[in-house]
């Protein structure tokens, strides 16, 4: 989904994505196909919640030759239950 540019540490979101709601392997799978989507360059900022999806949608992005150009979370104090932001440059 295009959205307004944001500023997340500095970079220019092109895109974003909201997979709090979802499970492996549709995490992944959503993150995948909008990826497919969009042009090198681009970037899309990927809201995730819970531990599968923090440990593995930036791995499996790095592993199809993605950069991960930040992952944190929204809210420190949360820990691990918190969602995270996960920035990808598209290479």
């Amino acid at each position: 989904m295009k959205n307004s540019p944001l500023y997340n540490n500095g970079y220019e979101i092109d895109f974003f994505l909201d997979i709090t709601s979802e499970v492996c392997p549709l995490t992944f799978v959503k993150t995948k196909l909008l990826i497919e989507r969009i042009s090198p360059g681009q970037t899309v900022e990927i809201r995730l919640k819970g531990a599968e999806p923090l440990e593995n949608v930036p791995r499996s992005v790095t592993d199809h030759g993605h950069t991960v150009l930040c992952l944190e979370p929204e809210n420190p104090d949360d820990g691990e239950l918190s969602v995270h932001r996960l920035v990808v440059l598209k290479n």
